[in-house]
């Protein structure tokens, strides 16, 4: 079944979104597209929004509050925090592109009022507006990156082996 929002709740949705800086490159009528298609709703500290290893489906935007990013480890025993997302930032990129289980567990450090655009919201959007669709998917692709950038800067600082020189690129080889 699909839900219908009144044009109050689209208008409330828009209203929450464009602020966002997830959505900065979308103009009002490309805003009224996406927000046709996201759920708004709230969590109380301490609540899970998502847990590790469940099915994901949908990308949050945190329009109030503050959560924390857990990551099971194995070599501490338990769960660390990896991450704190704040107002305007998203959690959960990845579950709109793929479909691998959640790869974190997210819980409201403070209450919280997020909105979220779940994968079947997303593919309806690439249906109706692809260029929306495509603007919204450079997006996700350059945080995704941005977010495997530093998360491989941080491991590089963990990691502790002998350091030998960076291979020569071909041009040096050849210079010698």
């Amino acid at each position: 079944m699909t839900e219908k929002k009144t044009d109050n709740q689209s208008r409330l949705l828009i209203d929450l979104i464009m602020d966002i800086p997830f959505f900065a490159m979308l103009d009002s009528l490309e805003l009224a597209v996406v927000a046709k298609h996201m759920n708004y709703f709230e969590i109380k500290t301490g609540e899970v929004l998502f847990t590790e290893g469940e099915a994901g489906d949908s990308v949050c935007f945190v329009i109030k509050g503050t959560l924390d990013v857990y990551k099971s480890s194995s070599t501490v025993g338990k769960a660390v925090r990896i991450a704190t997302v704040t107002k305007n930032r998203s959690i959960g990129e990845m579950a709109v592109i793929d479909e691998y289980p959640r790869s974190a567990t997210v819980r409201a450090r403070s209450d919280a009022i997020i909105v979220s655009l779940t994968k079947r919201g997303f593919d309806a959007i690439l249906k109706e507006n692809p260029a929306v669709g495509a603007a919204i998917l450079k997006k996700i692709a350059s945080l995704v990156s941005m977010n495997l950038r530093r998360a491989s800067s941080q491991l590089a600082d963990f990691i502790d082996m002998p350091t030998s020189p960076p291979p020569q690129s071909p041009n040096e080889a050849m210079n010698g």
